[in-house]
């Protein structure tokens, strides 16, 4: 029987190459004691730090991703760990992959590789994936950069969580003082992000990894990535979607309607999306935002290798479905039946 540890993030990443990943506050707990309730109350067997978990305390139902906290859960009988944390290469989980336990999540090395956006971007580039022109700016260079990306123009970490931190610019005054900020707080690191702005409609794709799934009641095997319906953002503020933490995305998301999804510019972009899916190796759901330009044409400019997983498990939370969720209930899941087809998909490490 599988008895599940869910992990949450207990420290900030370290820096890589002069770049930070920002925290979320909490660590993803939030979603980590809404994953793990929702396992709980279907009948699957959860491993807690707390022997009587309080509802509304996320950190009653998680552990942390440290070596005590990992060490913990294994003592309590735990064989399967929900990833719900920042991955990297050399995250203490790695220390515990020749043990015979189940993982659900990305490789972290993996992780390590695709969370550089703009390596990311280039990869995808070089493999005819249509994306944003982009560029980088560092630390060193703030002063006498060129750019060959017209404003107005989009400012991002290189290691960023969806719309944290993300900016529009209007014009060269404007991006130069807030590149002094930017560097001068170094909650991003060393080098930002600079792309060019989308003005189109906005969507996000959910792809979710080879595998066998349950849908309508059918087993099904899936050969390749494969993608949930797109959903729409809007709602936008100076031109980018708010941050989830302060605007919940029930209330700037939904689900595109049924012509939209079918149509033969929707149906290209799950190709892209897919095929990055492959590229990146996938082992669980990543998400990917999508744009249109000028043209109308839709362009991949960001890939989120941890999406969010919250949901209305909880009393509290009713108003918690992620953009994934979104996705999963058009083709017919609930909360539960994602998690339950997330957890289909636990591996092992190969000997």
């Amino acid at each position: 029987m599988q008895t599940i540890a869910i992990l949450y993030q207990s420290k900030l990443p370290p820096n890589k190459n002069g770049i930070q990943k920002p925290m979320k506050a909490g660590g993803y707990s939030d979603s980590g004691a809404d994953i793990a309730y929702e396992l709980k109350r279907n009948g699957f067997q959860i491993i807690t730090p707390d022997q009587k978990p309080n509802i509304e305390n996320d950190k009653d139902w998680v552990f942390p991703d440290t070596k005590n906290g990992i060490q913990e859960a294994l003592k309590k009988g735990a064989n399967t760990f929900w990833l719900n944390t920042i991955l990297y290469k050399n995250h203490t989980i790695e220390s515990f992959f020749d043990q015979d336990i189940k993982f659900v999540g990305q490789v972290p090395s993996q992780v390590d590789i695709y969370d550089d956006k703009f390596y990311t971007n280039q990869l995808l580039r070089e493999n005819q994936i249509p994306i944003p022109k982009a560029h980088l700016i560092s630390l060193e260079d703030q002063a006498n950069y060129l750019l060959n990306i017209d404003f107005p123009l989009v400012v991002k970490p290189v290691r960023g969580r969806g719309s944290q931190g993300v900016s529009l610019f209007k014009n060269k005054k404007e991006l130069d003082e807030r590149l002094k900020i930017i560097f001068y707080k170094n909650e991003y690191g060393s080098s930002v992000y600079v792309e060019q702005y989308l003005s189109g409609q906005e969507i996000t794709v959910t792809v979710m990894p080879a595998g066998d799934y349950t849908i309508k009641n059918k087993l099904k095997k899936i050969k390749k990535p494969w993608c949930l319906p797109a959903v729409k953002r809007f709602n936008h503020k100076d031109g980018i979607v708010p941050y989830n933490g302060i605007v919940a995305v029930m209330e700037n998301s939904t689900v595109l309607e049924n012509d939209e999804l079918t149509s033969i510019k929707i149906l290209e972009v799950y190709t892209q999306c897919e095929k990055v899916g492959e590229l990146l190796n996938i082992k669980a759901p990543i998400r990917i935002d999508c744009r249109e330009d000028g043209n109308g044409d839709y362009l991949l400019f960001d890939v989120n290798m941890k999406p969010n997983v919250t949901g209305p498990s909880r009393p509290h939370r009713k108003n918690q479905d992620s953009l994934t969720l979104l996705a999963s209930r058009k083709v017919g899941w609930n909360y539960i039946d994602l998690l339950k087809n997330m957890l289909n998909q636990s591996w092992k490490v190969s000997c």
